[in-house]
């Protein structure tokens, strides 16, 4: 992946940025997302985090959004979401 220079970049530094994150509906998961999101945005208010139950109810849609710093941020951030155990998908 090549480096993007901040001049070509869509997004302006720091902003609101919104992550949609899919995981099973199990217990602990909204808890561990939020200390996923703290470790990159430690003003990360766990309130704000948008919940939306599957249809059948076995998967939870969490919409967090972080204030983003900078690309290599939110990089790492997608690369720490979707390694993780609970999740299934990130957008």
């Amino acid at each position: 992946m090549r480096d993007i220079p901040p001049e070509e970049s869509l997004i302006e530094y720091p902003s609101r940025f919104p992550i949609k994150v899919m995981g099973a509906h199990v217990e602990g998961f909204i808890e561990a997302i939020t200390r996923v999101a703290l470790q990159f945005d430690p003003e990360f208010d766990a309130a704000t985090i948008e919940q939306r139950p599957s249809k059948g109810g076995n998967y939870l849609g969490l919409t967090l959004t972080i204030t983003a710093t900078s690309r290599e941020q939110l990089d790492e951030l997608y690369r720490t979401l979707t390694t993780h155990p609970m999740v299934k998908v990130v957008l």
